[in-house]
């Protein structure tokens, strides 16, 4: 689209938000001079679309009253931007507006959308499965790498892609459940840079990102990858059949919280496997067995220091069976809660 015209759309966008609009506001929002303004009202005018002029000293553009704009025009990234958001804050329960609204706002954009559009953003919408909101900053894969990679999962077909992959230890979703210390990127559970090709099981948004999981067939295990680092996807020939056994949500989370880290921790915890898990996120521990009433929990960490706070906040007797470093810091946060408890003054 040339720059004119985009403009021109971009003047029907503002005088769409209703009101008089000053040809010196209008200026500056599009950065062009209030002459091209008038202008490119003059191409609204040609394009049968009301545009008045309101004369006066708060004079300017607006539309008529009571005028109808034609449906929604929104690109592919418009489109999904639109849709996720309404899904995600509808399965995370983010949004304040009653399910129904969510679902019916939902349809009104899905009826405005070419065929072609709609089928591939069903495809994302079907494919993804939502676990924690963002805590932090997102980071957004490409629109293409997107809907090829869901047209993928939806069809049981073969993609391939180039993966930029990560650093070990590097902020990552993992951190949703734990204050965001440790945390793991799954790029550093088993999936390095390079090209690769891969049977794809499903998409999961966690905390900020976006994942894909399945069978990296140039690895010949099961992987998961960010989606914010894959570049170039295509879909390949043929077809494979998804294995049963955990579904993708629960693969990512499980990835996450096994990826190899500095520090291999366990845990014993005095309650059922329920009980922890409900305490401690997926992406963060594995519940590994439970005997006698106690369970044992395996946490992979870069660093110890956030961990003493977790364990106590499970409000369940629990004991260390290593790194012997982490039983010193818990020892070290009892006593300063011990100290801030007897404390009845602020010190100087």
């Amino acid at each position: 689209m040339s720059r004119p015209v985009s403009r021109v759309l971009t003047l029907l966008e503002l005088l769409q938000t209703g009101g008089v609009r000053t040809v010196a506001d209008l200026a500056g929002r599009l950065g062009v001079a209030e002459r091209t303004v008038r202008r490119y009202v003059d191409h609204l005018v040609d394009l049968d679309i009301p545009v008045e002029s309101v004369r006066g000293r708060h004079g300017g553009y607006r539309l008529a009253p009571g005028h109808r704009m034609p449906p929604l025009m929104l690109t592919d990234d418009e489109a999904l931007a639109v849709l996720l958001g309404l899904v995600a804050g509808r399965r995370t329960g983010l949004t304040a507006a009653a399910g129904t609204a969510g679902e019916t706002a939902s349809a009104k954009v899905r009826r405005v959308l070419p065929e072609r559009l709609r089928r591939r953003l069903d495809a994302v919408l079907q494919s993804v499965a939502f676990t924690a909101p963002p805590t932090g900053s997102a980071a957004v894969p490409e629109t293409g790498v997107l809907l090829t990679v869901a047209d993928a999962v939806r069809g049981h077909r073969p993609v391939s892609f180039r993966y930029g992959g990560g650093r070990r230890g590097e902020d990552g979703a993992g951190g949703a459940g734990a204050g965001g210390a440790g945390a793991a990127d799954a790029g550093a559970a088993g999936a390095a840079g390079g090209e690769r090709t891969m049977y794809p099981y499903g998409l999961v948004a966690h905390a900020g990102r976006w994942y894909v999981t399945g069978r990296d067939l140039s690895a010949g295990a099961d992987r998961t990858f960010r989606l914010d680092r894959v570049a170039g996807a295509r879909i390949l020939p043929g077809t494979f059949e998804p294995p049963d056994g955990p579904d993708p949500a629960e693969r990512v989370l499980t990835s996450l919280a096994t990826a190899p880290y500095r520090h291999a921790v366990t845990v014993w915890v005095r309650g059922t496997a329920e009980e922890v898990r409900t305490r401690l996120p997926g992406s963060v521990a594995v519940v590994a067995a439970e005997e006698e009433s106690w369970s044992r929990v395996e946490i992979r960490a870069e660093r110890l220091d956030w961990l003493p706070g977790v364990l106590a906040s499970l409000d369940l007797p629990f004991a260390v069976e290593r790194p012997d470093e982490l039983r010193e810091l818990v020892a070290e946060f009892a006593n300063r809660l011990s100290d801030s408890a007897r404390r009845t003054t602020r010190d100087r």
